[in-house]
């Protein structure tokens, strides 16, 4: 079997992701569910030919020494996908993300409008939270095409792996891939600084040096976005500071109280009406209460903040929850069991 011909039947059925282990039939991520194909069962030399029909030779031999690899691959007929490598009992397995073939409007992707309002800000920092596979990186790329349509500006992303391209509009648009194009992130994110940007997207701050750097190109006038995995936005705050010894733990806290435009944190839950999931966001934005917060080192009160700061844009998760059960979107127990004061969904929810 081709990797080619099992992307494109992925495609046709609308699937997410596709799993291809040794001994099972590939495996398919559709409305958020694996489902098992009718293919035939996968065996280590049939994935070790796909990955000779997907990978470079120089992507073969870092695999060779790695053992791992995340790369993007693109078929004419399927489009671009993300190829993730690893190895289980000796064996080479992949997971396979299918990139979105466009980049879809705000409501379709249920975004809240307050996302807009912060990829039209000139400068400062932007992030994008939550656990893996629940579109951060689909949020960043609307984030970037919507400023790539209104601005005559210089947009710079760093990505693992590009996922989607971003055709020239007003903006010029330079997608750089690590592995590819720059050798990580810390190390790119310094020399991008040098290329005259006004925007920059990062797909993952994964260490201090990346986290760093954002700030301070955030603090030198240029708008960055990037992802972090945290479970809510207030989390981001903390996970921000407490990545630098207790030393640099002030510096930073003020560095992100001058730079902080907005937090949104993500999360996919199942819809009740229809199969499928269903966008949960949660909303921080950098006021000047919410600045003074983060650099007295009082991040524990900024929840408080967030439950009144509806006027400006900002939301809870379990007020999140408790709209999309009131709209009908999610069931009763869906917002009790993912919302992080069950109490409160429990009066307000019998009171709706």
């Amino acid at each position: 079997m081709k990797l080619r011909t099992l992307l494109a039947g992925a495609r046709e059925h609308k699937a997410s992701d596709a799993h291809i282990l040794v001994g099972m039939p590939p495996m398919l991520r559709i409305g958020g569910e694996i489902v098992a194909t009718r293919g035939q069962v996968m065996s280590g030399e049939t994935i070790d030919a796909m990955l000779q029909e997907c990978l470079t030779a120089g992507q073969l031999e870092r695999l060779a020494h790695d053992w791992q690899l995340c790369a993007s691959v693109v078929f004419p007929d399927v489009g671009r996908a993300r190829v993730t490598v690893y190895k289980r009992n000796g064996a080479y397995e992949l997971a396979v993300r299918l990139s979105e073939p466009a980049v879809r409007t705000r409501d379709q992707l249920r975004l809240p409008v307050i996302v807009d309002e912060l990829a039209r800000k000139s400068h400062g920092l932007v992030v994008l939270t939550g656990p893996t596979g629940v579109g951060k990186t689909t949020t960043l790329h609307y984030m970037i095409d919507l400023i790539n349509a209104e601005r005559a500006c210089k947009i710079i992303t760093i990505e693992d792996p590009v996922e989607f391209v971003h055709a020239f509009k007003r903006a010029v648009v330079v997608q750089q891939e690590v592995l590819s194009d720059v050798r990580d992130f810390t190390s790119a994110l310094r020399h991008v600084l040098r290329q005259d940007p006004d925007v920059i997207g990062i797909g993952e701050m994964r260490d201090r040096e990346t986290i760093y750097t954002a700030l301070m190109a955030a603090e030198t006038g240029h708008l960055v976005i990037a992802t972090l995995h945290t479970p809510g936005a207030v989390d981001v705050v903390q996970r921000m500071v407490s990545a630098f010894p207790e030393g640099q733990q002030e510096e930073i806290r003020f560095m992100l109280a001058n730079t902080l435009q907005g937090v949104v944190a993500q999360h996919l839950l199942p819809r009740v009406t229809v199969k499928g999931q269903t966008l949960c966001c949660e909303v921080l934005i950098g006021t000047g209460a919410v600045r003074h917060q983060i650099r007295e080192n009082t991040a524990h009160q900024i929840y408080s903040e967030m439950q009144s700061g509806r006027r400006h844009g900002m939301v809870t998760f379990d007020q999140a929850l408790l709209d999309l059960y009131q709209q009908g979107e999610i069931s009763y127990d869906t917002a009790l069991s993912h919302a992080r004061h069950p109490d409160n969904i429990k009066k307000k929810g019998a009171a709706a």
